[in-house]
């Protein structure tokens, strides 16, 4: 057999402003970081880089954990990793679900053989804590898990009331930052969050690829108790933790280049510092909507349960959906996220996370949505621009 190998052409994916529910923008300092020679999964000096990532991970996450540390997969391989090192067949595990993602820790909590007990809200509304103590009143759950920041919807869940119900119950308090972390505080220690994994494109503005995980010493232990063996071999942190950790025992091989640019996207977070970083995310996430409703458009959710960094916008009537971010793509090179299941054709998801969270990437799209609608026919008030500048003036 052979191929012609000029048919392939050189890599030009071309820019793109990344606006939807991810990944986000990468600075150019963490692709430079991600070019550095590979070594060994082994080698003297990526274990020190390791270390030093796992420092910065704690200081993302806001906690003490000895045990936080990313995994070799996806946000989606985390996901996977808490439920599995922590659900084995019978135990009870109260899931909330308020959207895609609450929908699928549901399904991974049966595959598990797991005893599911749902509390559902309206998709676009943060989940009621009454509902849950309601759930929670006749069992006794091992497990109570929920969506940080649930990117189907744009809804931010608090945590504080959720954490005391899990403390009442005795059950282990697991939540997904997937793209809560970076973005908006994901304080494990003082909130009580027993399990936590995130991924690295969203607000990190690293490449996915990775999916940094903690567990708390409650979490660990209700490991080192189980009766049945972990059911993947791949996420088994029982055996993880030990390459992670001062054995450094081979488990598998780590991705080199991807821990390189992790750890430089987290150098890139310490030296903004968190608050910063916080502000910065509600600033431009203020900025954008003013500009959306000076347009005439409008929120899914409550300004209250609003994320900063993930902006669900109803469809218009009169705009087709589909064709408005296509136009945006095509004509501007701005990607953004349309609804999905329920919601599907009927809202935007506006990403502003991380990297992309700039003044520049507000005023381009507004200017890009604006022209597009107008295209198509809807009549808009020309103040969406002034409308952001204001915000912006205010500070």
């Amino acid at each position: 057999m052979t191929i012609d190998s000029l048919q392939f052409k050189d890599l030009d994916p071309g820019e793109r402003l990344l606006m939807g529910p991810g990944p986000s923008n990468v600075p150019a300092r963490v692709l430079q970081a991600m070019a550095a020679p590979c070594i060994g999964h082994l080698d003297a000096r990526f274990l020190t880089y390791m270390d030093e990532t796992q420092k910065l991970l704690r200081f993302l996450f806001q906690t003490e954990n000895a045990l936080t540390i990313p995994v070799s997969g996806t946000g989606s391989a985390g996901m996977e990793t808490c439920f599995v090192n922590l659900v084995e067949p019978g135990d009870e595990v109260v899931v909330c679900v308020n959207g895609v993602f609450g929908t699928r820790m549901s399904d991974i909590v049966g595959r598990l053989g797991g005893k599911l007990t749902r509390v559902d809200a309206e998709w676009g509304r943060a989940v009621d804590p009454e509902a849950v103590r309601r759930a929670v009143r006749n069992g006794r759950p091992k497990v109570l898990a929920v969506v940080h920041a649930e990117t189907s919807t744009g809804v931010r869940q608090p945590l504080d009331d959720l954490a005391a119900i899990a403390r009442e119950c005795g059950a282990l308090f697991m939540v997904d930052t997937v793209t809560s972390l970076g973005g908006i505080e994901v304080a494990l220690d003082r909130i009580g969050v027993d399990a936590a994994y995130s991924g690295t494109q969203k607000c990190i503005s690293c490449p996915p690829g990775l999916a940094p995980v903690s567990f708390s010493s409650a979490a660990v232990q209700a490991m080192e108790k189980r009766k049945t063996p972990v059911v993947s071999w791949y996420l088994d942190m029982t055996m993880v933790r030990s390459y992670w950790g001062e054995e450094r025992k081979y488990h598998h091989t780590a991705p080199i280049n991807m821990t390189y640019g992790l750890r430089e996207a987290l150098r890139l977070i310490a030296e903004e510092g968190l608050d910063a970083r916080f502000e910065r995310h509600r600033l431009n996430h203020r900025a954008l909507v003013a500009g959306l409703e000076a347009m005439g458009l409008a929120m899914l959710a409550p300004e209250a349960e609003r994320l900063p960094m993930l902006n669900a916008v109803r469809v218009p009537e009169g705009a087709d959906d589909l064709k408005v971010r296509q136009s945006l793509m095509r004509n501007w090179n701005i990607e953004i996220g349309g609804g999905l299941g329920a919601l599907a054709g009927k809202i935007w998801r506006v990403g502003l996370m991380g990297h992309t969270s700039r003044r520049q990437s507000v005023y381009l799209f507004l200017s890009a949505l604006e022209t597009v609608l107008k295209a198509q026919g809807l009549s808009l008030r020309p103040d969406a621009l002034d409308a952001a500048a204001a915000v912006y003036g205010s500070t």
